[in-house]
């Protein structure tokens, strides 16, 4: 079935429907990796965009249950040059196709996904539109198209209710971590319980009173989806949080909360990073990893007080800041994703640093 891709500067694209055939209407961005397509269609981060692979052969070796990072996935669309028929792997239960099938995502191959990444960079993220309609009438879908929001994500993608996860190892008296969930994802609370934590995942408004009185040794920020300084309830919570003496670990948007929580400001970027190849300088050490990374917003350098932080993290590709270590102990936020799924797993080490400030250090 032929499927069209309309985007708000009005270009058009026209291609094959893959998935569902309902009409879809979201804000567009591009991932420049070349695996991974599973944890990324499943990672809450997504919730509310339409995601452009710029790699040009996606799901190869198929899906699996094991790889999912959340319950379903979150992205409202697959925007794809090629899609396997097939999934070459043992591990595959079924096929990328089916599999959007099934979660009612809507997407589009046979699209020029070079020429599509190259607008999107050029001229920044914006929304677009998936069609199977034979007729449309571009005016309409253009007002559809500018309409569209990504708003109340958070409040989408967190639990309802506490959950907990026992440690996966025995390593003794557990630490017990307040995860924070913004948007988590499986892995994230795997690299905890993995290192013999026992972890509370809390949904996103839980309130600081109800963390400090819950007898934690940490208190972890997840990543999650949408405008940072949408969420202004969590900042106000967060912001009790930070004049605690708990140890405070924060991933990408939990990042961004806690710098706009002590007095830093957020902007939006031209089209952000999405993908599994971003070089940053840890500042501490002078050395360079590769990280995965999620995000279309940034803390802005010249907003952070030096006096509550120092930028620990920078990009190396255009020096924005990727990581903050907080004045007050035993406190410090990265941009990207440490966790890795998909991903590198340089930066894992972060993981072990928390640790270590739970049980009395100050790293």
């Amino acid at each position: 079935m032929k499927a069209t891709l309309i985007l708000a500067n009005g270009a058009v694209f026209t291609g094959r429907s893959i998935g569902s055939t309902a009409d879809r209407v979201c804000e567009m961005v591009f991932n420049t990796s070349m695996t991974g397509y599973q944890e990324i269609l499943t990672d809450p981060s997504y919730a509310g965009q339409g995601i452009v692979m710029s790699y040009p052969l996606i799901g190869n070796y198929g899906v699996n249950s094991e790889d999912n990072e959340s319950d379903r996935p979150w992205a409202e669309a697959l925007i794809v040059r090629h899609i396997s028929p097939r999934g070459s792997n043992f591990r595959c239960e079924t096929d990328l196709d089916s599999y959007l099938k099934q979660f009612d995502i809507t997407g589009i191959e046979g699209v020029d996904t070079r020429a599509l990444t190259r607008i999107l960079r050029n001229q920044g993220t914006m929304n677009g539109m998936i069609t199977c309609a034979e007729h449309f009438n571009i005016e309409d879908c253009m007002a559809r198209i500018r309409a569209y929001r990504v708003e109340g994500t958070v409040e989408r993608v967190t639990r309802s209710a506490p959950e907990v996860f026992a440690p996966a190892v025995d390593c003794g008296k557990p630490l017990r971590v307040a995860l924070m969930d913004y948007g988590v994802k499986r892995s994230m609370i795997g690299c905890l319980t993995n290192r013999g934590c026992e972890v509370t995942v809390l949904p996103a408004h839980t309130s600081a009173g109800e963390v400090l009185a819950g007898g934690f040794d940490g208190v972890m920020l997840s990543n999650g989806p949408g405008d940072p300084a949408d969420n202004v309830e969590i900042i106000a919570e967060l912001k009790k949080l930070y004049e605690s003496e708990i140890p405070i670990f924060g991933v990408c948007l939990g990042h961004q909360l806690l710098a706009l929580a002590t007095g830093a400001q957020t902007r939006r970027m031209r089209f952000g990073h999405r993908g599994a190849n971003h070089p940053v300088k840890d500042l501490r050490t002078g050395r360079s990893q590769i990280t995965s990374q999620n995000h279309g917003y940034v803390v802005c350098a010249d907003s952070v007080d030096p006096a509550v932080a120092g930028i620990s993290h920078v990009n190396v590709n255009e020096g924005s800041v990727e990581g903050l270590q907080y004045k007050r102990p035993k406190c410090f936020t990265v941009q990207f994703h440490p966790e890795a799924a998909p991903g590198p797993k340089d930066t894992k080490y972060l993981f072990n640093r928390f640790i270590e400030n739970m049980k009395g250090g100050d790293l």
